[in-house]
């Protein structure tokens, strides 16, 4: 259904409006887009994305599912294991002493939307309860709909969710605001950080607020790793010192330590089974890999030859999980990809001949003008494909084979983004949705 209204629903306009008011324009929209009409203001972006995933996934608009509940052991479990763990003293600082005035709670989930800390108001929590908004519940966005959880999850973005923009109805009178949280080692999605609360709270500022404090807690993470590091380079440099020919020392991420008699490199990618002994590394060549305490020792056996790549498989098959495997003659490795990175391969994947950076602009961005950040992430991209991008125009390279792997279900290619050529990509293939 295509919008003609020309009014889109925007956080400032619906914050400065009565709550009552805002509730009523919201369920307006949502109506008329599960009725296939003319809504009263077209859906943000991000939202209307969303309410398509849920329609296409058969999530009900007014029946409120749960998941079966992590047990105490489970959840346990699972917050041993998150590095959310480290960084919750910054989470708190950051977010608690402003909790029980502003009538919230603060929620720490896991990259599976299952929570695992809750804290904040006494009343709100009493009242999160009876949403099943509670720990070891799962509030994945194919479980309980669009929500400041499991929609950042999907978005791998800061979302923030007004009363009737969340798909079940028995949300509506919630309001909330989740930040994704990424591991600065890989970019992996540790979980999300949620500030909810009844709707009657809501605020435009509540979405940057979230959103500064989990760029707190990366730096915390980032802190830590640069530590560990350290400690890696005093246990290396001893041993390095004494070996003869070409050697360094990487933690478990390929992030360098120390080494002698190479050029040094931030980060070298290492091939997903990686154990002890001879192993090829694209960078390298053939090594011989040992363990150290926090990483590993890297001796090069021999100049890196024949290596070139010769095929690409990128694969988008899992949301969330997306990654480009380099073939060569000497073996292959794999990169995972950022959603960014994740979209602009898809987009040269597409067009074998190339694109221009106003024309990938223009695709992932709706705007031919943002050439430079285009550039830079593909400058980004060809720091860990080497060999395998070419630009002026950016394009696989002409001797490299290219194989796309996409989801089986079309309506699942790249659900967090809003770039229009993927939208157009998953429409394309899936008919006309009722979400304009």
């Amino acid at each position: 259904m295509a919008d003609t209204t020309g009014i889109t629903v925007d956080v400032a306009r619906i914050s400065a409006m009565h709550p009552r008011e805002a509730t009523r324009l919201l369920k307006g929209v949502r109506a008329a887009a599960l009725a296939g009409d003319r809504p009263p203001a077209a859906p943000r972006p991000e939202i209307a994305e969303s309410w398509r995933r849920m329609l296409a996934g058969g999530v009900h608009p007014d029946r409120d599912a749960r998941s079966r509940m992590l047990s105490a052991a489970e959840t346990e479990e699972r917050r041993h294991v998150s590095p959310l763990r480290e960084v919750l003293p910054v989470l708190r600082e950051g977010l608690l002493p402003a909790l029980d005035g502003a009538l919230h709670i603060m929620v720490v989930a896991d990259a599976d939307g299952r929570l695992l800390w809750r804290e904040g108001h006494t009343s709100i929590l009493r009242k999160a309860d009876r949403l099943g908004f509670a720990v070891g519940a799962d509030w994945d966005e194919a479980v309980v709909g669009t929500n400041g959880v499991g929609t950042a999850l999907v978005a791998r973005r800061p979302v923030q969710v007004f009363s009737a923009e969340h798909f079940v109805s028995s949300h509506h009178d919630w309001t909330c605001a989740g930040a994704p949280v990424r591991d600065p080692r890989d970019g992996r999605l540790l979980g999300v950080v949620d500030v909810s609360g009844p709707l009657a709270t809501m605020h435009p500022a509540t979405l940057a607020w979230v959103s500064s404090v989990a760029r707190l807690a990366e730096r915390e993470l980032r802190i830590r790793h640069l530590e560990s590091l350290e400690r890696l380079r005093a246990v290396a440099a001893p041993l390095l010192a004494r070996l003869p020919g070409r050697a360094l020392a990487v933690d478990p991420q390929g992030w360098t330590a120390a080494v002698t008699g190479l050029a040094p490199a931030d980060r070298i990618p290492l091939p997903k089974d990686f154990a002890p002994g001879r192993v090829w590394v694209p960078q390298l060549g053939d090594c011989v890999a040992e363990p150290l305490p926090g990483g590993w020792l890297l001796q090069v056996t021999q100049d890196r030859t024949g290596t070139a790549a010769t095929r690409v498989v990128l694969d988008l098959s899992r949301a969330g999980s997306w990654s480009a495997t380099v073939y060569g003659s000497s073996g292959s490795w794999s990169q995972e990809l950022s959603p960014r990175h994740a979209e602009l391969l898809f987009l040269l994947a597409e067009s074998p001949r190339g694109r221009s950076a106003a024309e990938l602009s223009a695709e992932v961005f709706g705007d031919p003008a943002r050439t430079v950040t285009v550039r830079a992430e593909l400058s980004r991209v060809r720091r860990h494909l080497a060999g395998v991008l070419a630009h002026r125009p950016y394009r696989f390279a002409e001797d490299v084979e290219v194989e796309l792997i996409r989801p089986e279900d079309p309506a699942a290619l790249l659900p967090h983004s809003t770039a229009p050529a993927v939208v157009r990509a998953r429409l394309g293939r899936t008919g006309r949705g009722m979400i304009p």
